[in-house]
């Protein structure tokens, strides 16, 4: 008897699955159209074929539906995407200098692939005390990974003297910070290639013992 309902559990399970990823794809296509403030619960609710109480039920609040968009932009591009490929590319590279350059392509990547949903997270930031620790909590996962990268590079090729760990890891994560990226690309008009090739000797001056040897 226990089977039957087992099934039913898995079944509802999955259309509960797939009507989340109804709605996060829904907002995840307002929000970068309207903005936060612009995009309604209605409108995702609309746009995803559901009625407005499933949303609060399946997700929750506005706030938290963007923090879901977020997630799932995250897993895509964002810093938590195969960082465990990232750091075995890393540690094969040929050269320190190879390491570097696979690192900026995989930075500005991510950057230009989550640039629209990061502009709605600044958006929603300055409005939501809600968000902003969203924001803060996405920073933080960030960087994690660029900590990952760091003892990566430090066991196969070294850093600079005297550089600990935790300032290699905020120079990477200054260096590659969406924001960054909007003044760059987006604002100025920066194409990707003299945006990656910046970030490649940026990273190369920061953390490369040729470059900076030890006095």
């Amino acid at each position: 008897m226990d089977m039957p309902r087992s099934r039913s559990q898995a079944r509802r399970d999955a259309h509960t699955a797939a009507t989340r990823a109804e709605i996060i794809e829904a907002a995840a296509v307002l929000m970068r159209e309207r903005g936060y403030v612009g995009t309604s619960i209605a409108a995702i609710a609309d746009r995803g074929g559901v009625a407005v109480q499933t949303i609060y039920n399946t997700i929750g609040s506005k706030a938290e539906i963007l923090a879901a968009v977020l997630a799932a932009a995250d897993h895509r591009t964002g810093p938590g995407r195969a960082v465990h490929e990232l750091v075995s590319r890393l540690t094969e590279a040929a050269s320190g200098s190879a390491a570097l350059g696979l690192l900026a392509h995989w930075l500005a990547d991510g950057n230009e692939r989550a640039a629209p949903i990061r502009r709605v997270l600044t958006e929603a930031a300055g409005i939501d005390p809600e968000i902003r620790e969203l924001e803060r909590s996405s920073a933080a996962r960030s960087l994690h990974a660029c900590s990952e990268a760091v003892e990566a590079l430090r066991s196969r090729f070294g850093l600079r003297a005297g550089l600990s760990d935790h300032e290699a890891a905020a120079s990477i994560w200054a260096l590659a910070h969406p924001q960054v990226f909007q003044t760059l690309v987006v604002d100025l008009g920066w194409s990707g290639e003299t945006y990656t090739e910046w970030l490649r000797s940026g990273l190369a001056g920061a953390l490369s013992p040729e470059r900076f040897p030890a006095r």
